[in-house]
């Protein structure tokens, strides 16, 4: 097995700076990155439906916020229709008793507030669903990329490990015409070359998987099969530090989460639509009033005022049903917020305690197993040319070696996965 060539550089994921451990022979400026996968998620058509149940919620508020609207009545009555109205003007001179009223509502109990107020809570509970749609996304996004970028890296070790199998089989037949190794092992050394082949064919299916996974979260201009990641692996150094700042501030985390957010928004509008209930018990009172005109004679007409005054009267009934239903939803808003909390806090503690398990592995693997895996190939292959070692021994090397090395790029992935998920979920999201 050749080593490859190692180069460090740091950038910017998710605002913390991370350490890219390979770098990939894609030119660059054609790969896909994570900044450019976590903000395309952050606009694909899932973020868009709940972006749009948003601009209705501040809709609502407009429809809430204002009085109600006057009435404006007009009727023509007293049409005698045995003798007819008569000749004439049909304003002046027909007998016909015309009128024009306009009535409007005067809204008791502070209800235009409470209402308005309902509205504006519900219009930054779904602003909160926005975010938390958002996050979700790029959550999905963030596991998708590393999936395909995992999945890129595999396949690369499957093609250096299927050309290093080829190179041994071709050594051997040329042993093998030379009397230097037996047929058998000859034998052995192309089945070795053919397994590392179908072992490559699976690779490349499985990055196309991955690929065509991650497609639908972004929605990227091109075909997802030519899509190309740019490497970039998060590091492992000055995380312990971050682990413990993470595990003393968790109550403030859990309260900043947008789901919580939601829930405690939602919990508060329940509680102005309670009092908006109770606020009907307070009757509004329509004001009205009509202007009449009907003639009496010739030239001459009689014109008339009339005024009103409406309210219900709550003779038996003072809206105890709608008191006693907001009531109830207030105390179902309370217990969803309190399952919000105790949900987010059980994930923020499940996924700091995979980000720090994460973390140790991939430090086991990168200063402990993989460079032993690589001493030990490497000392079966030059024992196995000096012929201090059979083929079976060596074959067993390069296994161990290349399932160190698969299970090393699963534990970057992991890792990587891990430490952006729970960036994404401890950030406050700016739609």
């Amino acid at each position: 097995f050749s080593s490859r060539r190692r180069h460090t550089r740091y950038i910017s994921v998710t605002g913390v700076q991370t350490c890219a451990l390979p770098i990939s022979t894609i030119n660059a400026a054609q790969a896909l990155s994570i900044e450019q996968v976590l903000q395309a998620a952050g606009q694909n058509l899932d973020v868009a439906v709940v972006r749009r149940s948003y601009e209705a919620a501040q809709a609502d508020i407009l429809a809430a916020d204002h009085a109600p609207l006057p009435v404006l009545s007009a009727k023509a009555g007293s049409i005698d229709l045995n003798n007819g109205v008569g000749a004439g003007s049909i304003w002046q001179e027909k007998r016909i008793d015309k009128g024009v009223g306009l009535d409007w509502t005067w809204e008791r109990g502070n209800k235009r507030t409470l209402r308005t107020q309902t509205s504006r809570q519900n219009a930054q509970a779904a602003q909160a669903d926005w975010q938390d749609a958002i996050t979700g996304q790029r959550v999905l996004a963030l596991q998708a990329f590393y999936d395909w970028l995992a999945a890129h890296q595999k396949l690369e070790e499957m093609q250096g490990i299927a050309a290093s199998a080829q190179s041994l089989a071709q050594a051997a037949q040329r042993r093998l015409q030379a009397g230097d190794v037996s047929a058998q092992d000859a034998a052995r050394t192309d089945i070795e070359a053919a397994r590392a082949q179908a072992d490559v064919r699976q690779a490349e299916l499985d990055r196309q998987r991955a690929a065509l996974a991650l497609a639908p979260l972004i929605a990227w201009p091109g075909q997802p099969l030519q899509w190309r990641p740019r490497v970039e692996w998060p590091g492992t150094s000055d995380q312990r530090d971050a682990v413990q700042q993470a595990q003393a501030r968790l109550d403030d985390l859990v309260e900043q989460r947008p789901d919580v957010r939601a829930a405690r928004e939602r919990a508060q509008a329940t509680q102005s639509a309670l009092q908006l209930a109770r606020a009907q018990q307070s009757n509004d009172i329509t004001w009205g009033g009509t202007v009449d005109h009907f003639p009496t004679g010739a030239g001459t007409a009689s014109r008339q005022m009339e005024l009103r005054l409406q309210m219900p009267l709550q003779w038996g009934y003072r809206f105890e049903g709608e008191i006693g239903r907001a009531s109830a939803l207030q105390g179902q808003a309370q217990d969803v917020l309190e399952r919000s909390r105790l949900g987010a806090r059980a994930e923020l503690q499940t996924l700091l305690q995979a980000w720090d398990a994460a973390r140790d592995r991939l430090q086991t693997y990168e200063r402990d197993i993989l460079p032993r895996a690589l001493r030990v190939a490497q000392q079966a292959e030059t024992a196995y040319r000096q012929g201090a070692l059979t083929l079976t021994d060596l074959l067993d090397a390069r296994r161990t070696l290349r399932a160190t090395r698969l299970e090393a790029i699963a534990a970057q992935a992991e890792h990587a996965k891990a430490q952006g998920v729970w960036q994404l979920r401890t950030t406050t999201v700016t739609p």
